[in-house]
């Protein structure tokens, strides 16, 4: 029961990530990358909003506040991978920033609901 809870979880997960990919691109935005593995973590989507590299954690749920789900302790390990990124990239002059996609999705017949916090919180030493 746990596994196809989990194998649920992932689909729903990675319907989140492609639509907010999709949200994304409707601003204007260039998605660099999606589904990023570093050695600290793993970064949903890197994009440019302007000419900043945005890192952006996609959260989705079928019901509640999916932004709660990133934590204090989410936030430090999205760091490290983030800055893991611009070092391996040689992107650590560039401005960056960290944004939350929350995507509530109650009826997989019925669209999403997608709040974007801009700058959710600060990278963390």
């Amino acid at each position: 029961m746990r596994r196809l809870r989990a194998f649920w979880n992932r689909c729903l997960g990675d319907r989140g990530e492609l639509a907010a990919a999709r949200y994304l691109k409707k601003l204007g935005w260039r998605i660099l990358a999606r589904g990023v593995r570093v050695r600290h973590g793993e970064i949903d989507l890197i994009a440019v909003d302007d000419r900043t590299l945005v890192y952006v954690e996609v959260k989705t749920r079928r019901r509640g506040c999916p932004a709660e789900a990133v934590t204090l302790e989410k936030q430090r390990r999205l760091t490290r991978a983030a800055r893991r990124f611009a070092h391996k990239h040689r992107l650590q002059n560039h401005p960056g920033r960290f944004d939350v996609i929350a995507i509530t999705w109650p009826d997989d017949n019925q669209p999403p609901d997608i709040k974007h916090y801009r700058n959710a919180f600060e990278a963390y030493d």
